[in-house]
């Protein structure tokens, strides 16, 4: 191999795999001599790359942890396995796959080859994920071009249904990326209605980046996450909530989302939820219903009232139906 760029991004290539290689090995892979496999790692060394030799006869060359993280070398098969493992977290905004992982997913996608992008089109079509249920699915193709315009701070277009079932063309600056764990929201400024807001990704269609470069404003309050969680509480009513559980705390606490409130010890096998709590009733209603114990709700008034009508609709559905005249079944 005689192409020097060419023969040093193959070297880099293997070093980068978890194990050390001897020079012996390397100048066979690479067919030249072990001398300039020496020479090769000296111009590795001079560009930043941390290549550690070990003493011996044989000795061995190996890359350890830098300053910085060198472009990593991909083969097709694991690129196909990285988009595709990104592309299906990311349409599902899974706990921990944040923003950055959004921005990986949209540097890889952009240097792939038609022939990689289409294999993993195929094989995210051909595979359905078993969703958590908590939460929209989202097209990761929508994720990456909103990340691109944030990272290259470029205005966005899109069309948006609002909650109401609204729709509207929208013309803004994407700021941030935020995952709640089982949602992604764009916190952006409206340049149509001159303000800040935040968008429930899942409600986003047709993204488009306009070119037209911009300057980040100055959020008027934290960071993009303390900004969307400020934003989702003035939507919200508050409720003073207070709840009794016939189960020990541990058990109680392992069932409810801790951002809910915390549980007081009560009695010798039970527990009690006083909490301010911004969320909608049904919402509540339905978490309480799951944590799988007898519960009294004492306040507020409008959550019994909810769970009265729940568990009444909930009784009538599992009541036994009389069979229609005339169907001749038993």
């Amino acid at each position: 191999m005689t192409d020097t760029p060419a023969r040093l991004l193959n070297l880099l290539s293997l070093l980068q795999t978890p194990r050390e290689w001897p020079g012996s090995e390397l100048a066979e892979r690479l067919a030249v001599s072990p001398r300039t496999i020496r020479r090769d790692i000296d111009r590795l060394r001079d560009l930043g790359y941390p290549v550690e030799a070990s003493r011996g006869s044989v000795g061995g060359y190996r890359l350890v942890a830098g300053a910085a993280m060198p472009p990593l070398l991909l083969d097709d098969e694991e690129a196909v396995a990285i988009a595709v493992g990104l592309r299906a977290g990311a349409g599902h905004a899974i706990e921990g796959v944040d923003e950055a992982s959004v921005r990986a997913l949209a540097k890889l996608e952009q240097v792939l080859p038609s022939r990689l992008r289409h294999r993993v089109s195929v094989l995210q079509n051909a595979t359905v994920p078993l969703a958590r249920g908590d939460g929209s699915t989202i097209d990761p193709q929508t994720l990456t071009v909103m990340a691109s315009a944030v990272t290259g701070r470029e205005r966005l277009r899109f069309a948006y249904r609002a909650g109401d079932g609204a729709e509207s063309r929208r013309q803004v600056e994407p700021y941030r990326l935020v995952s709640t764990g089982w949602r992604w929201y764009l916190v952006a400024y409206d340049l149509g209605r001159e303000a800040w807001r935040t968008f429930r990704v899942d409600r986003v269609s047709d993204p488009l980046a306009t070119g037209s470069r911009f300057t980040p404003r100055e959020l008027p309050e934290g960071d993009a996450a303390e900004y969307l969680s400020s934003s989702m509480a003035r939507r919200q009513p508050e409720f003073e909530v207070d709840v009794s559980f016939a189960a020990p705390r541990e058990f109680v606490a392992s069932r409810l989302p801790g951002r809910i409130g915390p549980l007081e010890p009560e009695g010798e096998d039970g527990c009690r939820l006083r909490a301010v709590v911004r969320d909608s009733l049904e919402w509540l209603a339905l978490r309480l219903a799951l944590v799988d114990c007898e519960f009294t709700a004492h306040r507020p008034p409008q959550l019994v009232a909810y769970l009265a009508d729940l568990g009444g609709r909930l009784t009538r559905a599992a009541a036994p139906q009389a069979d229609p005249a005339g169907s001749g079944k038993e």
